[in-house]
């Protein structure tokens, strides 16, 4: 069983923007994430990796979570929830916006509809895999935080 989408990425870029001090890594870890994936899709699968236009505006979404990531100060648990939401759809309409961009269902009104509406269970998956992804990736630095968190900051993680 395979959930399309089902990949907390978005929840890694903007972990990684809220968390990662050197940005220069907040920025390139979700990136270098979806690459693996990219080439694990090409090289592994039938599944197409690299597929036009529109995976440039799925990197750029990632970049634009991460960017949102940077403005979240405070990390308490219903903040990381509004992030994560707000993240999700922000990738949501960015990335699907490329799919639109590439033409597949036409560049009239009706066929921006359709993309967005087509991708709508995809979108789902991927809130859910970045609510978990970011549940995971925060409350595990909470953890580790509240564990070593003096020799944490030394670390500037």
């Amino acid at each position: 069983m395979h959930l399309f989408n089902f990949a907390p990425l978005a929840a890694l870029g903007l972990f990684c923007g809220a968390v990662v001090k050197d940005k220069r890594y907040a920025f390139l870890l979700p990136v270098l994430g979806q690459l693996l994936g990219d080439v694990y899709f090409q090289l592994f699968t039938g599944t197409q990796g690299f597929y036009g236009i529109a995976q440039f505006f799925t990197y750029g979404a990632l970049v634009t979570v991460t960017m949102l990531g940077m403005l979240m100060k405070n990390k308490k648990p219903l903040s990381v929830l509004g992030f994560t939401l707000g993240g999700s759809l922000l990738f949501f309409i960015v990335s699907n916006f490329g799919y639109f961009v590439q033409g597949w269902n036409g560049y009239t009104v009706a066929g921006l509809v359709k993309t967005y509406v087509m991708a709508i269970p995809f979108y789902r998956n991927s809130m859910i895999g970045d609510l978990i992804g970011s549940t995971m990736l925060f409350g595990l630095y909470f953890m580790l935080q509240r564990a070593f968190g003096s020799k944490m900051q030394k670390a500037h993680i």
